[in-house]
């Protein structure tokens, strides 16, 4: 019996070869009809046989192209058209639900890296060979649905060679958008700069290479200039030999810049790469001098997993990771004696490693290793400290003249900001169900090869929170904007039970941040035709981000939902793990607004996805100079001192003495009051840690003091027996007691039980005092804050009975911490979750914010506007 179905296919179906996957397997099961990309995904009328359009529907589901995501096959009879023969249709731009989702960029493939390589292949050395398995995909899309002509490819047309093979559905680029060569698509540019912009002097890099002169196209246009072009080597020919001597040369003159010792920017998919040769120390510190990043880590990339186990441990899951398609920068425990330069990554005990992403970066690395023998490069992000990546061309030449001395860039727009991804593998306890280590992948920045792939947003329930009386499913539901915090930020847009989390965007109080802000706030609600109803952002008054929330909500008469950042940590993995809760929260970080005013950051919540109570925090100490102490965590030592009353214990000495004459302003800013805010933050207490040991007083980068105390810990020996249970363990324990008014070190404890770290500070000085090494204070001081989770979350269990516990905030980014916490929580009986597919940063607070957001907006329905409990949260 011959059959009809119209069949939608929602999910990542655009960018990935779905219409050609669709094509072949309709050809394969004898099924006719059409395929198409629409607004809301992949649209195919099919008719066939009874027995081969169920094998048909079957294999779109369980058969689909290794990069697609189909989260929905919707089918529906329809009478039959008669059709003879499978086709691909044009896309379709009305009448859909704009439902569309896009893969993030893909790297190279096996298949495009053999042809890359192969001198018989007509695309050998192109660096811009792509298929319908890798190469640009979100960074490169203007538009919806995902054709040619709304990508940044659109300025390129296709040569009779590629147009045969986009045709072809046996062609491996079957309907490949991106797909071009020699021939017709972007090449290669190269430019020598000088500290006032491109270096009009330099010769040109044809020339060194004794090839003809071949006039140039400015980089970044498909037609004339808008960067000048003084200076500058272009691969852009109308002859395909001519364009392969130009495309070598201009590689030729970047792999001489990088034996050199120079500092090379290269442009990637989502922004530029300021890069060095990693063996080079000078080369390595004048990058720092010139990028003004005097300590935090650099990143490296090489070439294949071997060339990684050369200098650092890599374990299967980390290999695996490395050689994902969203080639993540994964951070790696460095061999002992590892052959890495100084500058790289100093007293740290992990290395940030990737390996290359687009062929454009296996060819420099091919090229340097035949060029030197090395095959190690610095790959840090093409920014000046603390602003965003830089992604556009002529920004591109006056921004890195003076930190780049060559440019190695080419004529494909970048339309999307897109920095790389940082990852680590963390050990749970046990196994998996192949009795494999039960290995978890931590995110420390979400960004290419991950971002925007929507996470699931789960419409859970608890029983103090049915919907609203009389409430819609729209009313239920509405799409959620949510804001995210001020560091480490990124925006989200939540509908339909998912939730589009931005790249990572950066810290808000520079502007050029905030336009990169914009540009993705903009950009995702356009991509997606998100309609937000509800405004979502942290409690804090002062957030850009915030303050833009609010601003926006007063202006459009939106839905204000704001929630406190330590609920939004919480939430996160509540709401990744699809729990309603209620859990026992842990969320320690740096900083957080609290509704009392004071800054939270040791916190411990009863929490569910829609409310919290504040079970437990650290008592409050004072940060005298509000952020000066941040920056000078000598100054946060004082406060803690003063606090537990510790400033004239002999093991203070050091500290004090290094504060100088701002000890006492210090002291006289506590006393009166003036810009002194007080903080539970256990971040700061690292800080006050590692300023107190001489490991870090003048931090160069945000956490560096809690890193460096982290790495000092990692470099002692391994823990004495009365480290582990006994006397050691007893004197540097976090007491736990009930709070009351009385016992309240300020007005501000609301909380049922207090974490006081006087104990634990009067150990770290006696110990101090009493010559102990540092590292080993330090991991003694690590114990403390475990056993203090572990105790903490007993208590509260015997109090409720709660047995989850969920993990999040910058602190948990520490290795130690979060794989001791787990263990020991595991051991006592609880169920431990963490953020898996987002950092437990600050990174993850957009999406929390979504999950309390579509919580309030479910339980208040159509009167989520102006109900003030909404506003309150």
């Amino acid at each position: 019996m011959i059959e009809a179905l119209d069949i939608r296919v929602r999910g990542i179906v655009q960018g990935v070869g779905f219409r050609p996957f669709v094509y072949r397997l309709a050809r394969r099961h004898v099924v006719s009809g059409w395929v198409l990309n629409d607004l809301d995904g992949v649209f195919i009328h099919a008719e066939g046989e009874t027995a081969l359009l169920d094998e048909f529907v079957t294999e779109l589901h369980t058969n689909p192209p290794s990069a697609a995501v189909v989260r929905e096959v919707e089918l529906r009879e329809v009478p039959l058209q008669d059709c003879t023969r499978f086709e691909i249709r044009e896309s379709r731009t009305e009448e859909a639900d704009e439902g569309t989702l896009v893969s993030a960029d893909l790297a190279t493939c096996d298949d495009c890296l053999r042809e890359l390589f192969d001198p018989a292949d007509r695309r050998y050395r192109y660096p811009f060979i792509n298929c319908t398995n890798c190469g640009p995909r979100f960074t490169i899309i203007d538009k919806l649905p995902y054709d040619r002509p709304a990508t940044s490819m659109a300025g390129f047309v296709m040569c009779d060679d590629c147009a045969r093979e986009y045709a072809d559905p046996a062609d491996r680029r079957f309907h490949a958008q991106p797909d071009a060569c020699w021939e017709c698509g972007p090449q290669l540019a190269f430019w020598r700069l000088s500290g006032s912009g491109v270096d009009a002097g330099c010769r040109d890099a044809r020339e060194d290479a004794s090839s003809a002169s071949i006039p140039a196209v400015p980089l970044g246009s498909e037609t004339s200039g808008h960067a000048s072009d003084a200076g500058s080597v272009q691969s852009a020919t109308s002859g395909e030999a001519e364009a392969r001597t130009a495309s070598d040369a201009c590689l030729a003159a970047a792999v001489s810049m990088l034996a050199q010792g120079k500092i090379l920017a290269v442009k990637g998919l989502g922004g530029f790469h300021l890069a060095c040769d990693a063996a080079n120390e000078r080369a390595i510190a004048e990058l720092r001098r010139r990028k003004h990043r005097d300590g935090k880590p650099f990143a490296v990339m090489v070439p294949d997993a071997k060339a990684a186990r050369a200098v650092c441990a890599v374990s299967p899951a980390e290999e695996a990771l490395m050689a994902s398609p969203a080639r993540p920068i994964v951070l790696l425990r460095k061999l002992p004696d590892a052959p890495i330069a100084r500058g790289l990554a100093d007293a740290l005990p992990e290395l940030g490693v990737m390996l290359p992403s687009t062929p454009v970066q296996h060819l420099l690395l091919h090229d340097f290793r035949q060029a030197t023998g090395r095959d190690m490069l610095v790959m840090t992000s093409g920014n000046l400290h603390d602003e965003p990546i830089v992604t556009d061309d002529d920004r591109a030449l006056s921004t890195f003249a003076g930190i780049a001395d060559a440019v190695l860039g080419n004529n494909r727009p970048i339309l999307s900001r897109y920095d790389d991804s940082v990852v680590r593998v963390v050990a749970l306890p046990g196994v998996d169900e192949h009795g494999n280590p039960n290995d978890a992948l931590q995110f420390i920045r979400r960004a290419r090869g991950y971002a925007p792939v929507p996470l699931a947003l789960p419409n859970a329930t608890g029983a103090d929170n049915p919907p609203a009386a009389g409430a819609t499913a729209e009313a239920a539901a509405p799409t959620v904007f949510a804001a995210g915090s001020e560091q480490k930020n990124t925006l989200a847009f939540a509908r339909d039970g998912q939730a589009f989390v931005s790249q990572h965007v950066g810290d808000m109080e520079d502007a050029d941040v905030f336009e990169a802000w914009m540009e993705a706030r903009t950009r995702l609600q356009r991509l997606f035709a998100l309609a937000p109803r509800v405004v979502a952002c942290d409690l804090h008054p002062e957030y850009v981000a915030s303050k833009y929330a609010r601003d926006w909500a007063a202006r459009d008469g939106l839905s204000l939902v704001q929630v406190q950042h330590h609920h939004a940590h919480i939430a996160s993995v509540l709401g990744e793990h699809g729990l309603f809760g209620p859990a026992i929260g842990i969320a320690f970080d740096g900083t957080g607004y609290g509704p009392d005013g004071a800054i939270w950051g040791g916190e411990v919540l009863l929490a569910n996805q829609a409310d919290y109570e504040r079970f437990a925090n650290f008592t409050y100490v004072p940060m005298p100079g509000g952020a000066a102490a941040i920056r000078n965590p000598l100054r946060m030592a004082y406060g803690v001192l003063w606090a537990y009353d510790l400033l004239d214990h002999p093991g203070a000495r050091a500290a004090i003495d290094a504060l100088g004459g701002e000890a006492d302003i210090c002291g006289q800013m506590i006393e009166s009051g003036l810009n002194t805010p007080y903080t539970s933050s256990v971040g700061r207490l690292f800080d006050a840690v590692s300023a107190i040991l001489g490991v870090c007083t003048a931090p160069t980068y945000e956490g560096e003091p809690a890193v460096l105390l982290d790495a000092a810990r990692e470099s002692a020996p391994a823990p004495a027996a009365d480290d582990v249970a006994g006397e050691s363990a007893d004197r540097y324990a976090v007491v736990i007691a009930k709070n009351s008014a009385t016992e309240a070190s300020t007005a501000h404890d609301t909380s049922v039980v207090l974490l006081d770290a006087e104990q634990t500070m009067r150990a770290v000085l006696d110990d101090l005092a009493a010559g102990v090494p540092v590292g080993r204070i330090a991991h003694r001081f690590h114990d403390a804050l475990v056993g203090a989770i572990v105790q903490v979350c007993e208590l509260a269990r015997a109090m409720y009975g709660i047995r989850l516990v969920t993990l999040s905030g910058g602190c948990f980014m520490n290795r130690y911490l979060v794989e001791r916490a787990t263990a020991q929580l595991g051991a006592a009986g609880f169920t431990v979750a963490l953020n898996a597919a987002l950092p437990p940063n600050d990174g993850c607070l957009s999406y929390g914010q979504s999950v309390v957001a579509c919580q309030a907006a479910r339980t208040l329905g159509p009167a989520a506007k102006s109900n003030p409990a909404a506003e309150r949260r």
